[in-house]
This record gives structure tokens, C-alpha cells and sequence, in this order.
């Protein structure tokens, strides 16, 4: 199970990631397309062409993660950016939970109306 600190930003890279990319390949994408360093704590998201496998990179205690999920059966949500162009998304740990979970970002985006004191 993956657990991460409230702090950690999530970030999901958009195009239909090559799933052959390790440690090295993912970083490279992270510095270019992101702009960011892999190093900085961020977790990092990368989903192939047909949706049914995922890529995490963390770099937590001195050393890079990279959690792989396949599905035996169906497909992760397609991810829509709020910018046409853009080619990453900002998550946060309820929707990555979500995600992962099969939930739909889409319909579950609208979030009901609390009392807030």
C-alpha cells in the first residue's frame, strides 16, 4: 500500500507514457516535460497508451521508488487538463486514491456543499 505525507505534491504526466522507461527515462521526462527535479519529494504519474498500466516515481529516503500497476481487467481514467495543451495535471492524495481505486474524477469532481464553521 502506498502512503504518502499530506505535503506531497502528485503529478500526472498526460501523453501515453512508454512503460519500457525505468528510473532514468522517467527522470528525464520529469526534467523536461515538468520542468521539475525527480528529486524533490514530488510523486510522479505516468500511465501508457491503452490505460491499463501505471507508473509511480517517488524519491523519498535518499533513493528513487517506482511502483508499477497492471490491471487484469479494464482501464484507468483518461486524465483531462483543465488547459488543452498542457501535458500534466496537479492531483492531490484523494484523487490519486481515487484513481486507483477505479473511481471517476470526472463525476466525483463535484464535491457537495459543506458546513464550515
Amino acid at each position: 500500500m502506498l502512503t504518502l505525507a499530506a505535503t506531497t505534491k502528485i503529478f500526472a504526466y498526460l501523453p501515453a507514457a512508454d512503460m519500457r522507461k525505468g528510473f532514468a527515462g522517467l527522470s528525464a521526462i520529469i526534467r523536461e516535460e515538468f520542468r521539475a527535479d525527480p528529486t524533490d519529494g514530488s510523486l510522479f504519474l505516468f500511465i501508457n497508451k491503452r490505460r491499463d498500466r501505471m507508473k509511480l516515481l517517488h524519491f523519498a529516503d535518499g533513493g528513487f521508488w517506482l511502483y508499477y500497476r497492471l490491471l487484469e481487467a479494464g482501464t484507468f481514467e483518461t486524465l483531462q487538463p483543465s488547459n488543452h495543451h498542457a501535458s500534466q495535471l496537479q492531483l492531490d492524495a484523494t484523487e490519486l486514491a481515487m484513481l486507483l481505486a477505479g473511481v471517476s474524477l470526472a463525476q466525483a469532481g463535484k464535491r457537495r456543499k459543506r458546513f464550515a464553521a
